[in-house]
């Protein structure tokens, strides 16, 4: 396939496959940006003859995808996008930066390129109130809206103040750092920077002394879950490139290093790569001492004993507190879904949005459906699940505005680029029944050079003209 069938299929309104868009992206990152200028005007106007007020919350990938299908599918669409950022962050550079091969202007996009105002409503505010039994939203300054229709695309929050003795100030001080702080309103990535500074300082001290470094994994959800390996593993090469060690230690709350048995066994294969890298699992940071520089961690785990009295094996729960002393540590937050959410009726008992995990919509609101990191679903934390959540949504609210059921099926995608080393990433897909790779023939648990290059250099003009356009 070439440039031109690829731009011929988007005449015809027809949707860029995941491959056919690697095979455009390796045509040259500029054709991605033709691809957009040739055929915005030429994509074939949908479709549904439905009615009915639709609002989408957020201003992140979901949101966008969402509504650039949403606003096609549908022939005289009533949208209104409620977003109170105009700068968009390409999320997934945050780790390049915070590895020194990107810049903060590498990753700043415009959500004016995005949301047409022409054609939809934007209302650049938050909201602060979902009252779902009135089909009403309210914003922060005390606008109520009403909606027939809802797509909740609010992603996910970080709770830096839930660790006791850490605020998010802290960030970028006395050894403390964290790739995910960002302030998406305001289009800043505080974190991606100070961790790029963090493992600078990090090997200066290295050549006087081994260092103590940590990488923490909460106990909650996680947006991208491969992302604290991925700073681990780029910390370690970093040093090693200048033959530096430390003494490094994952501590994570999980009970393996990934999901699925052989990406476990191939992400310990890279930790053994590394010089002195401990992995503690099922312990989650609860506290830090900022100035003495002491993590406190809550190791808590169960273990089958057997009886012999009675002849019967019963599971003991245990708790443990775990000082550690470190030099440097990364800190991934607890996360949850915004507070205005978790204050409504809308989520479920772990605090996340109550879709169905096959047809993201809402399983007691049938006019409300979700997309992207804020829903409550096995999987999906990732914009690549976001990506194939998009033509589901869509399907499924139209359906619902024809008084038609929810038919189209998310077989729970998702995504994992584990940076295993400066050029390699492990490029693990999978959805709800294992490995879902978009090239066959490729493993899932071994890293590539190629992934890396895509990652570093396709991924970004695709996502912006492909992805948050919803042609891909």
């Amino acid at each position: 396939m070439n440039l031109e069938d690829i731009i011929n299929k988007q005449k015809s309104n027809t949707e860029l496959s995941r491959r056919d868009a690697i095979k455009l992206m390796g045509i040259s990152p500029i054709a991605a940006s033709v691809l957009a200028s040739t055929t915005t005007s030429s994509i074939a106007q949908a479709c549904a003859d439905v009615s009915g007020k639709v609002i989408i919350v957020g201003g992140g990938s979901g949101a966008l995808m969402a509504l650039s299908r949403i606003k096609r599918a549908i022939k005289n669409p009533d949208i209104t996008i409620i977003a109170p950022n105009e700068i968009h962050l390409y999320q997934p550079g945050q780790v390049f930066i915070g590895a020194g091969v990107m810049e903060m202007e590498d990753i700043i996009l415009n959500n004016n390129n995005y949301i047409d105002q022409d054609e939809v409503t934007w209302v650049k505010d938050e909201v602060e109130v979902f009252d779902a039994d009135n089909n009403t939203v309210t914003t922060r300054a005390g606008e109520k809206l009403p909606y027939d229709y809802l797509v909740v695309a609010t992603g996910a929050q970080y709770n830096y103040e839930d660790i006791e003795g850490l605020t998010k100030e802290d960030i970028g001080k006395n050894g403390i750092t964290s790739v995910y702080l960002s302030d998406l309103e305001k289009g800043t990535s505080v974190g991606a920077t100070a961790t790029w500074e963090w493992n600078k300082a990090l090997k200066k001290a290295a050549i006087t002394s081994k260092q103590k470094v940590i990488f923490t994994h909460p106990n909650t959800k996680v947006k991208c879950g491969g992302a604290p390996q991925k700073v681990l593993h780029l910390t370690a090469d970093y040093l090693k490139q200048d033959g530096l060690s430390a003494e490094y230690s994952f501590i994570t709350s999980t009970k393996t290093l990934f999901p699925l048995p052989h990406v476990t066994k191939a992400l310990e294969k890279v930790q053994a790569s590394y010089d002195t890298i401990t992995s503690k699992f099922q312990h989650h940071l609860q506290a830090i001492d900022v100035q003495n520089k002491k993590a406190t961690f809550l190791h808590a785990y169960s273990e089958e004993i057997y009886d012999e009295e009675f002849g019967e094996t019963e599971v003991v729960s245990h708790e443990d507190i775990v000082v550690m002393d470190y030099d440097f540590i990364h800190i991934t937050p607890p996360m949850s879904a915004i507070t205005a959410l978790m204050n409504s009726k809308l989520v479920d008992f772990t605090g996340w949005l109550e879709v169905d995990k096959h047809t993201l919509q809402h399983k007691r609101y049938s006019n409300v459906f979700g997309i992207g990191d804020t829903c409550g679903i096995p999987m999906g934390k990732t914009g690549g699940s976001a990506r194939h959540q998009g033509p589901i949504v869509t399907e499924n609210l139209i359906s619902v505005m024809k008084n038609e059921k929810a038919k189209a099926i998310f077989d729970g995608y998702t995504v994992c680029p584990i940076k295993t080393a400066y050029g390699q990433i492990l490029m693990a897909e999978f959805n709800y029944k294992g490995d879902a790779p978009t090239i066959p023939f490729l493993s899932i648990s071994e890293p590539r050079a190629f992934w890396w290059y895509f990652d570093l250099y396709q991924l970004k003009p695709m996502y912006q003209y492909l992805m948050l356009t919803g042609r891909f």
